[in-house]
Formats: structure tokens, C-alpha cells, sequence
């Protein structure tokens, strides 16, 4: 979330306001400033601005004052909610407030939803990542497919809540999952959010527009899961299940995402004060990360004469480390969600909430939930959000599925 303020930032007796933008991203504030061209006199900025006055004058300057300021605020905003967080700096938004005054004129627009997402990934091909691009790629395809069954172009201006219970009914009946529509309607949002931006007709409705997550369960391995799995008898492992029962100890002990780990070799490696560190960018964030080895990855290197098993496909690893945990009898009952087949010989797979055996509920997130969950309590949290790259504490703590009561009854610990 952002905010803007307004300063008085010179001696003058009359002069531009500087506009200060103020956020939190990566758990690190920023503040950054730029002049604006909306000059006032500094006695009526600093006597007379905030203060209730009886003079209709005053009152009347007050209000066209404010009534500029919002526009400038708003529009700074739009921008600041239209772009990756990352790429903002001071240029950045002088260059916005550049753009207030003198707006670029974006001409051939699409208007309709589904050509927009093409413009869009094109408007913002340096910014983001190729799996964001592949996910509005995805979300492209679907809307086509709606578009066809409800034989309506799908406008940018129409996106409203009749369009969202629509869309959602039709979602549902192709049993997607809760938590898929929304969060491929918070893409939607934000699509029609920058045509907004540059200019384009949005409903009303759409700032108001929601769809509630499911709750969904927190799968992960246990230390005494690991244990398991790293006693599995030899015999019972191919080369290729070893190599994936290797990577999955590994990502329960780094706690990176599998577009990471999979990507880690030797020549990452650093040794400093006799302590093993590995630095890679992660894929994702674009981010520099320094992450420490734990014992049980370096046993896993040393095994290996110092090199990090082969690479495979997340498809293959998803696949192979469901019979590992299998192989190692981890196979409790747990509630959580699997890709089912809709119908038999449909090949349309759709997750499906239940009970099953808890290999069946494994999958290549796992590791980097696994470490967050079985080290918090005994690494401080800054250090696990540090390594997991999670923004907040909060989001942090919702991603192990901490409560409010587990928070409190954990800090009985220390009466």
C-alpha cells in the first residue's frame, strides 16, 4: 500500500510543491520525491491549508487546492498500481508527474479484454517475468473460451459484478478450484486497473469487485517425514528416484522454490570463516539471495563428490517425489487437494479437495514450506523471511497457516 503527502520545500515566498510517494516492499520502507508544477504561496501553505477558517476565501482556496492535489495523487497511484514495485525510483516518478502534465496519447487501445491482454504483455514486456506472462497467457485462453460460450465480446468497460458472478458460475461448472478463479480475477482486475490508467473507460464497480480464497490446507514434511526419507533403502531406489529424493531434502533445507533450487550448481558455492553459503538470483523476484548450507545439504554434496544432483523437469520431480514419500511410508491420512481426472479418459484434470494419503499431496512446493514450517520457534522469523523472500511477517506467518490463537499460545512460552 502507498501513500502521498504533499511539502513546501523552499525558502521562496512562492513555489512548486514537492510530492513525496511512501511505500512498504520487501519489508523495507521507501520514500521518494519529485516537484510538482502546482505552486502556492508559502504563507497560505503553512498559516492557512490545514486550518478551519471562517473566511469563505480561504475555505474556497482549500478546497481547489485539494481538489488539484487529489488528481495528482491519484494519478501517481494509478501508476504506482499498474507497474512492478521494482522498478520504481525517483526518476520514476518524476517522470509520472512529467506524465500529469503533459499525458502521453496512447493511441489503438484495445477496449475489448481479451486484446488488451495481448497489448498489455507487450506494453509491459521488460517488466515482468515469463512465468507472470505465461499466467496472463493462460487466463487469455480461458476468457477466449468464455467468450465463445457466452457468444459476448468481453469489454474492459462491462467488468462488473454481473460479469464476475457470470464468470465465476462459468469457472465453477468447468470445476476449477476456488482459490484458481480468484486469483485469476485479481489478474483481471489488474488488467482493466492500467487500461484505467491509460485512459481507457472502467465500471465503476470494479475497485469493489471480490472473490473469497478457500482455505486451503498447509502441507509439509516433518523433520521425522525427512527422517524417513532419508533412511530409504538403496535397494528400493533408482538412480532417478535417488537424484529426486536428493533435491527434495535439499529444498526442505534451503527453502527456495524449485525454479531456484533446480538451477543450483558447485561454482555457487562460497566458503567463508569454514561456513558454506550459495549465491544465485532467484528466478521469480530477480532477486540476489546468499542462502547458508544446512549439514544435510552438505551431506548430500559430499555423497555427490561436491556436486549438486542433475537437473530434471518439475513435471518429473513432481512425479518422483510422490513415490519416494510413498517408498518412505509417509502415507497418513491428511486433508488437502490433488489433480483428479474430471471423467474417466478425459485427461482433463482438475484439483479436487479430500483425505488422501499424504504422498499423494506432495508436490515441488513442499520443500520451501517444509523449511519455513519446521524451523520457525527456532530461527528467528526475520531470518526465515530473509531466506523464504516472503514481503511481511504477516504474509510469512499465513504461509505456514500460524493463527492468531497459535500466536498466542506460543507466547505462553514465555510466562
Amino acid at each position: 500500500m502507498a501513500s502521498v503527502n504533499f511539502l513546501y520545500r523552499s525558502t521562496k515566498d512562492k513555489s512548486n510543491l514537492v510530492l513525496r510517494l511512501l511505500y512498504r516492499y520487501d519489508n523495507t520502507d521507501f520514500v521518494f520525491g519529485a516537484k510538482t508544477k502546482f505552486e502556492v504561496d508559502k504563507i497560505y501553505w503553512s498559516k492557512q491549508h490545514k486550518k478551519k477558517s471562517k473566511d469563505i476565501e480561504i475555505t474556497n482556496k482549500q478546497t481547489d487546492v485539494n481538489t488539484d492535489l487529489n488528481k495528482i495523487e491519484n494519478h501517481v497511484l494509478n501508476a504506482f498500481n499498474s507497474v512492478n514495485t521494482e522498478t520504481i525510483s525517483k526518476e520514476w516518478l518524476q517522470t509520472q508527474i512529467d506524465n500529469y502534465y503533459n499525458p502521453k496519447v496512447e493511441t489503438n487501445i484495445p477496449t475489448d479484454l481479451i486484446s488488451y491482454i495481448d497489448f498489455y504483455l507487450d506494453y509491459r514486456k521488460n517488466e515482468l517475468t515469463e512465468t507472470t506472462k505465461r499466467k496472463c497467457r493462460v487466463i487469455k485462453n480461458k476468457l477466449i473460451k468464455y467468450e465463445t460460450f457466452t457468444e459476448k465480446k468481453i469489454l474492459i468497460k462491462n467488468i462488473n459484478d454481473s460479469f464476475k458472478n457470470e464468470f465465476v458460475n462459468y469457472q465453477k461448472e468447468k470445476m476449477y478450484a476456488q482459490n484458481t478463479i480468484q486469483r485469476e480475477f485479481v489478474t483481471i482486475k489488474t488488467f482493466c486497473k492500467h487500461a484505467r490508467y491509460l485512459g481507457l473507460e472502467t465500471h465503476y464497480q470494479l475497485d469493489g469487485l471480490r472473490i473469497d480464497k478457500q482455505k486451503v490446507e498447509k502441507i509439509y514434511l516433518t523433520f521425522e517425514d525427512l527422517t524417513k526419507i532419508e533412511t530409504i533403502s538403496k535397494e528400493k531406489l533408482t538412480d532417478s528416484l535417488d537424484n529426486a529424493k536428493d533435491w527434495l531434502i535439499i529444498s526442505c533445507y534451503t527453502g527456495q522454490r524449485v525454479s531456484d533450487f533446480m538451477r543450483f550448481t558447485d561454482e555457487q558455492i562460497r566458503i567463508e570463516d569454514s561456513k558454506h553459503l550459495i549465491e544465485f538470483t532467484q528466478k521469480k523476484t530477480g532477486k540476489n539471495m546468499t542462502v547458508p548450507l544446512h549439514p544435510k545439504v552438505l551431506e548430500i554434496l559430499n555423497k555427490r563428490k561436491g556436486k549438486f544432483p542433475y537437473s530434471i523437469s518439475d513435471q518429473k520431480y513432481n512425479d518422483f517425489i510422490k513415490i519416494v514419500c510413498e517408498l518412505a511410508e509417509i502415507k497418513e491420512l491428511t486433508k488437502g487437494s490433488k489433480l483428479v481426472e474430471t471423467k474417466k479418459d478425459s485427461k482433463i484434470y482438475r484439483k479436487k479437495t479430500g483425505t488422501y494419503k499424504k504422498y499423494d499431496l506432495v508436490t515441488s512446493h513442499i520443500g520451501r514450506r517444509s523449511f519455513a514450517t519446521n524451523f520457525y520457534g527456532k530461527i528467528p522469523t526475520t531470518y526465515l523471511i530473509y531466506v523464504t523472500g516472503h514481503s511481511t511477517e504477516t504474509m510469512f506467518l499465513n504461509y505456514i497457516g500460524k493463527s492468531n490463537k497459535d500466536l498466542a499460545l506460543e507466547i505462553t512460552n514465555y510466562f
